[in-house]
């Protein structure tokens, strides 16, 4: 026996052929491992998918936002425009309507006012109209006329007087309509005119323009076929036809139509004699 035989060698043992070829594939495996993974990771590091596929995301909610925004904006800005137009037409209503009452308050006025110088107006009128049957009156009692032409009362008709008188009495009876000529109607001035027209006299188609066609004649001089007129010359609101004997022809009203009267029935201002 050596003397070195007890003391153990320092080589190492021989590993077997099958462990060695086990270590081989580990070691493969694991650098497969890192390999793959290492490419793996140049890719991320190379391409960032997840951020990629999340903006546009993200994008397209914040552009939702912001159009909804936009049309409550507008919603609210009409509708503030439209609050705007009304307040302006109310107030344009109010500002007309303030406008349209001291308009109807002016004119109230005024035709109050009216009414009071035509009642002043009628009241003289009636004055004179009784003034007038005063003087017929004493100047029938008396035999006497307040103004003369000839000096005489005339009661017969003659000529075309007689034709005037012939076809105001025919008239007697029918209605009286206002802007009536004719011929199964008349108003006033319309019987007036129509009577006149029998005879080739033209005469104007109101009262007023009637009461001074012809030559001005005292109620106490009257003859047949003189135009009697109720008022002032030239502003008469009733004309008639004086008939002969204190009577006269004249479509008076909607209730009596067309009437022959005394001149005492209702007195007239003033007349003309035209014929």
């Amino acid at each position: 026996m050596s003397h070195t035989a007890h003391i153990r060698s320092h080589r190492k043992p021989r590993r077997s052929a099958s462990k060695i070829a086990m270590r081989a594939g580990v070691a493969g495996g694991v650098l497969s491992t890192l390999a793959v993974a290492g490419a793996s990771g140049s890719a991320n590091a190379a391409e960032p998918v997840t951020q990629t596929l999340e903006l546009p995301t993200l994008t397209a909610d914040l552009a939702a936002q912001v159009a909804q925004s936009a049309d409550v904006t507008q919603q609210a800005a009409s509708s503030y425009e439209l609050r705007a137009e009304r307040d302006a037409a109310a107030a344009k209503a109010a500002k007309q309507a303030k406008a349209d009452l001291a308009d109807a308050k002016k004119k109230a006025a005024e035709a109050k006012k009216k009414a009071e110088e035509a009642e002043r107006k009628e009241a003289a009128e009636r004055a004179a109209r009784s003034a007038e049957r005063t003087t017929l009156s004493a100047s029938a009692d008396t035999g006497t006329s307040s103004s003369s032409d000839s000096g005489t009362s005339t009661s017969t008709a003659t000529g075309s007087a007689a034709a005037v008188v012939a076809f105001a009495q025919a008239q007697v009876g029918k209605a009286y309509v206002s802007g009536a000529t004719g011929p199964s109607a008349y108003d006033c001035s319309g019987l007036v005119q129509a009577a006149f027209k029998q005879v080739g006299v033209s005469l104007p188609r109101v009262s007023q323009d009637q009461s001074t066609a012809g030559t001005q004649v005292g109620l106490g001089n009257l003859q047949p076929g003189d135009i009697l007129y109720w008022g002032g010359a030239g502003s008469a609101y009733h004309v008639g036809i004086y008939v002969g004997d204190g009577m006269f022809v004249g479509a008076q009203n909607s209730s009596t139509g067309v009437v022959k009267q005394t001149l005492d029935y209702d007195p007239p201002s003033g007349a003309v004699r035209v014929l």
